[in-house]
């Protein structure tokens, strides 16, 4: 069963008005939701990183639809504190929330001060840190672990009745085949000239199961030009792909917006209408109640077995209602997790 989500950029939004953008979403229709989670923000035009956990709270208390939320455990965050948080949201909201984890991303990471480990070290990090958070959920005592993490004497008192689904937030095929091994499903973003499917088959060839997410990120105007600027203005850092993304600390690139226009367009009508779309094939036409003040839009499509998650960014769009364009951003963005 397809489903239309949203999507709450922390790094782009306030928490206090992303709380107030996925309620609306929910009322407008959407089905889901997930965020983001980032210490530092991609830019100082950005200029926001609110704590995704104490958001989540927030979130799920306040809506009635499932949310889910990125997290890259073994630096920032210890595996063990992360299956806690989790497993405290799980406990009270009974089978709305799930996590997708990934290998992390320097600029967040960073603030440990502890060295910024080779990819393949990242990688395995990732998968001791999977399998601890599961064993911590489903109620094993862990006396002690040592490796790349170090736990002892750990133990999760409140936990869900269902242990809360762990999917894999992958890039490349190479990460998708590994998580395949320990994921209870994938989410990913879409790249230039469909590589998101090579990703996809990656993932199920080597035996993935579970639901798939893609996330789709456009940027919304009035005008074409408008469109490209907010483009630039928000995501002019990624340019250069994920390996230099997650590895860099900082942000200061600039991405022509001639660069941006060669990118996929979507057009969508909104209004009292459903919308119409150019949108990719099979993706839900239920946004004609969403308002330009939320952070983004997600969608899905049973078509190729996608759940699209569609975002765009917001802070420069004004809140009027008509036709508008959006201009599909994706070749200048990659999403921040180390795939």
């Amino acid at each position: 069963m397809a489903v239309l989500g949203f999507h709450a950029s922390h790094e782009q939004i306030a928490p206090s008005e992303l709380l107030t953008a996925v309620q609306h979403a929910e009322a407008a229709g959407f089905e889901a939701a997930m965020c983001s989670d980032h210490f530092m923000p991609w830019s100082q035009r950005q200029g926001h990183s609110g704590f995704a956990f104490s958001w989540l709270g927030a979130a799920l208390a306040s809506t009635r639809f499932t949310i889910g939320s990125v997290c890259a455990p073994g630096q920032r965050y210890h595996p063990a504190v992360v299956a806690q948080a989790a497993a405290t949201l799980g406990e009270m909201f009974e089978g709305r929330y799930w996590m997708a984890l990934g290998a992390g991303q320097n600029m967040n990471e960073h603030i440990t001060a502890d060295p910024w480990p080779p990819e393949e070290v990242r990688r395995q990090r990732l998968e001791e840190s999977a399998e601890l958070i599961r064993r911590l959920h489903t109620g094993e005592w862990i006396h002690h672990h040592s490796g790349h993490t170090q736990m002892q004497d750990a133990y999760i008192y409140d936990r869900s009745q269902t242990p809360v689904p762990l999917y894999a937030a992958c890039i490349s095929p190479e990460s998708a085949r590994r998580a395949a091994a320990w994921a209870d499903g994938m989410i990913t973003v879409n790249q230039p000239e469909a590589a998101h499917r090579e990703t996809l088959s990656a993932y199920r060839e080597a035996g993935g199961a579970g639901p798939v997410m893609l996330q789709v990120h456009l940027s919304w105007a009035e005008t074409r030009q408008q469109a490209e600027e907010i483009a630039d203005h928000q995501w002019r850092t990624h340019t250069f792909g994920p390996r230099w993304i997650r590895t860099c600390p900082h942000r200061s690139t600039s991405t022509p917006p001639q660069r941006i226009s060669r990118s996929r367009r979507c057009w969508i009508r909104c209004g009292p209408q459903n919308p119409r779309s150019s949108t990719p094939s099979g993706l839900p036409r239920r946004l004609s109640s969403v308002t330009p003040s939320t952070s983004t839009t997600s969608g899905s499509s049973s078509a190729d077995g996608w759940t699209w998650q569609v975002s765009r960014s917001s802070q420069l769009c004004d809140d009027r209602f008509g036709r508008t364009r959006r201009e599909d951003v994706t070749s200048a963005h990659e999403d921040h997790r180390d795939r």
